[in-house]
């Protein structure tokens, strides 16, 4: 099966390379998104591709765009090749299924993440002071277990590149009150939709984080949505609090990972097929449980 690691579209500037995006500019109000099949864990890029991810992604967002278009504008223009400048035409094989031209916005530097379930950083940070982003939580919950109600936790990208946990305050320092409570008030709403949705096709949508900008006035919702790098899903089916669950996602590239001897630094060692299959089967998985379509 054919993957795509890196783009190579020489006729526009690229402007970045992320963990599995390659962006570049069209113009000055608008931009190419194309998702890789790179994958990442640990912070570093493997050099193994996995089959279909890119396409996953961006389908999955196309179809979460949609589904959302009622509640919050989003960037996307056009994810139809054909619809493209005409210069980008030829690249149609590094373009097909897996890209999307969008309106460039004035992104806000805070991920707005919803968490319905505790699990992940939020489970580390309650274990440790009964909080998850300065928010008090009752006592006694368990690892996975679902929260009274969903709550905003914001995270800062730091320099270093993580993601940093911050209270609602130190976002409103960064971004502003109006913005931050705005934000706040998006992020839980599409969660709870989106959250009421995928329950209805066997999936718990245990948290997930979402990126927006500003398109003049307008607050906008941009990058990639409510998909498995962003997102934790959980088999409905499956679901038993009081530890770690299966998911939809990369979790077999990093038990896989946490077998070696590696300090997880680069260069990252390289995957062996089997867990390249079965990540690839559980990205697609994903896709047609949530869309109820074939990928």
């Amino acid at each position: 099966m054919s993957t795509l690691l890196q783009t190579n579209i020489p006729s526009l500037p690229l402007i970045a390379r992320g963990k599995v995006r390659d962006v570049y500019a069209v113009g000055d109000d608008k931009l190419l998104m194309i998702a890789t099949d790179r994958i990442s864990a640990f912070d570093c890029v493997l050099g193994s591709p996995i089959p279909d991810k890119g396409r996953v992604l961006t389908q999955l967002s196309l179809f979460w765009f949609e589904f959302l278009k009622d509640v919050v504008p989003n960037h996307l223009i056009s994810a139809e090749v054909s619809e493209y400048p005409a210069d980008l035409h030829q690249f149609r094989d590094q373009l097909e299924g897996r890209s999307m031209l969008v309106k460039r916005a004035d992104m806000v530097q805070i991920e707005c993440v919803a968490r319905g379930y505790i699990s992940g950083s939020g489970w580390k940070e309650y274990k440790a002071d009964g909080t998850v982003c300065g928010i008090q939580l009752p006592a006694g919950l368990k690892e996975s277990d679902q929260l009274p109600e969903p709550i905003f936790t914001p995270a800062f990208k730091a320099q270093s590149g993580h993601d940093e946990n911050i209270t609602f305050e130190k976002a409103a320092q960064l971004a502003g009150q109006d913005v931050v409570t705005r934000l706040r008030d998006l992020t839980l709403g599409i969660y709870s939709k989106a959250a009421a949705y995928a329950l209805t096709r066997g999936i718990i949508l245990a948290d997930t984080k979402f990126e927006f900008g500003f398109i003049g006035d307008t607050l906008t919702l941009g990058d990639e949505v409510l998909t498995p790098d962003s997102s934790r899903f959980w088999p409905a089916s499956e679901y038993k609090p009081g530890g770690a669950q299966p998911s939809f996602d990369k979790q077999f590239v990093r038990d896989y990972l946490e077998t070696l001897t590696w300090n997880k630094q680069p260069p990252a060692p390289s995957l062996p097929a089997d867990v390249i299959e079965k990540t690839s089967d559980k990205y697609r998985e994903a896709y047609e449980k949530i869309t109820g379509s074939k990928l």
